[in-house]
């Protein structure tokens, strides 16, 4: 017989999600604090009227956390790594070395 170890999410006594991991459970209800925030938020700017638009709105704007945080500036976008160049003279160099 196996024991399984599950952490579950719940808000006002409705279960929301299940995970394995305590540091799944812990993003996931932070990330549901985060909703509940905008949803007032957005409750408070009467822009948005529809309840179950602003519950879809304050979702999907609390699961794209990041991209929300680099459009106020409040986080810079990690910069690409360029690859680094390899010439010929490189290669050249390496296989006379190896040899």
């Amino acid at each position: 017989m196996a024991v399984i170890v599950k952490y579950v999410v719940e808000r006002n006594g409705e279960e929301k999600m299940t995970f394995t991991s305590k540091a799944e459970a812990d993003a996931y209800d932070k990330m549901l604090d985060m909703a509940d925030e905008l949803f007032t938020l957005l409750g408070n700017s009467e822009i948005i009227t529809d309840e179950a638009q602003q519950e879809e709105l304050s979702m999907y704007l609390a699961k794209h956390k990041e991209e929300v945080l680099y459009a106020l500036g409040a986080k810079r976008k990690p910069t690409p790594k360029k690859p680094k160049v390899v010439s010929q003279d490189d290669v050249n160099s390496a296989t006379s070395d190896a040899a």
